[in-house]
């Protein structure tokens, strides 16, 4: 599930007058508060776009929307929450990152079907992702960094968010086709991982942008990014696919409820949520996190979702990956 939307599109985008505001005098919705589920702990970039996302729109349905961190599971709590939730009443959306639509490949027992038990609402972004080494550390480059592990089969660790998430598939792809057994070291999220960096438990860390504090405080050292272009922010950094490897790997994401949700509680959700997108407050919240504005409506999305299921499956049938 690719998309591209440079600055311009962006910005052009946010100030948009074609943006209608949600149809709020419909009786009853929304009369109480929406959690909007993380799948992450706090203080990533996930959490900190959702939690912007959820202030702007907070204003704009009139209602709370309350965030609530879920942590584990490779990103999938949201996933498993909306799929065992029998009312699809608009009272309870959350994160869907590719981590949903990959897992059902990876076990014999699938506790969700991406086809039959969301209701897809609006995509919004994706990551910069990368990898980052200690300041300290004997590689300066991302070439170092291969041959090193190359010369030192199973005994060069980098951490991830968790088992299936994109960060662990592309290092994974990366190892494959570089001939390199690494050791993946899966955490909750990327305030772990980057503390397991920090104290040497990790040789390395493969994650989105939980990494640029650091980065910018002279402690770690960014080997490479993963999106189609040098981040803006870090432009003295390869990107893979200048490095050699055909890899642009970003992650996109949306938001999505339960089941069997009535359309108008849908196209109240979209609307608001895509006015909440263009906000100041959100647009902010991008621009410190890297992360591009990558709109889709209710229908694109779901088109968007079942390809990227197919997508996902092959990768996963052609790498091996199981968890039981």
């Amino acid at each position: 599930m690719t998309h591209s939307l440079g600055r311009r599109g962006m910005l052009a985008l946010a100030g948009s007058s074609a943006l209608a505001s949600p149809a709020l005098a419909q009786p009853g919705f929304p009369n109480r508060s929406i959690r909007m589920i993380v799948p992450w702990p706090a203080g990533g970039s996930s959490d900190g776009q959702m939690r912007a996302l959820a202030e702007a729109a907070t204003r704009v349905l009139g209602q709370p929307v309350v965030i609530e961190n879920r942590g584990g599971v490779s990103g999938t709590l949201a996933a498993q929450m909306m799929a065992a939730e029998p009312r699809g009443d608009g009272y309870l959306v959350g994160q869907l990152p590719i981590t949903a639509f990959r897992l059902p490949a990876m076990t014999s027992r699938p506790t969700w079907d991406v086809t039959k038990d969301f209701t897809y609402i609006i995509h919004m972004t994706g990551y910069l992702f990368g990898v980052a080494v200690k300041a300290d550390a004997p590689w300066r480059n991302w070439q170092e960094f291969l041959a090193h592990a190359k010369a030192n089969p199973g005994r060069v660790s980098y951490g991830s968010p968790g088992v299936g998430t994109t960060l662990h598939i592309t290092m994974e792809r990366i190892a494959a086709e570089q001939g390199i057994e690494f050791l993946h070291v899966p955490f909750r999220g990327g305030s772990d991982n980057a503390q397991a960096l920090l104290s040497g438990q990790t040789n390395a860390m493969a994650d989105s942008t939980s990494w640029g504090p650091l980065v910018d405080a002279g402690q770690f050292r960014l080997l490479c990014t993963w999106g189609p272009e040098r981040a803006r922010r870090y432009p003295d950094v390869p990107t893979l696919k200048e490095l050699g490897t055909n890899i642009v790997s970003t992650s996109p994401y949306g938001l999505a409820g339960p089941k069997n949700m009535d359309p108008e509680v849908v196209r109240i959700l979209h609307d608001a949520f895509r006015q909440a997108l263009n906000d100041p407050i959100h647009l902010a919240a991008l621009e410190r996190f890297d992360m591009p504005l990558l709109y889709l409506n209710s229908d694109d999305y779901r088109t968007a979702a079942l390809r990227t299921t197919e997508e996902e499956t092959a990768v996963i049938q052609r790498l091996g990956l199981r968890m039981n």
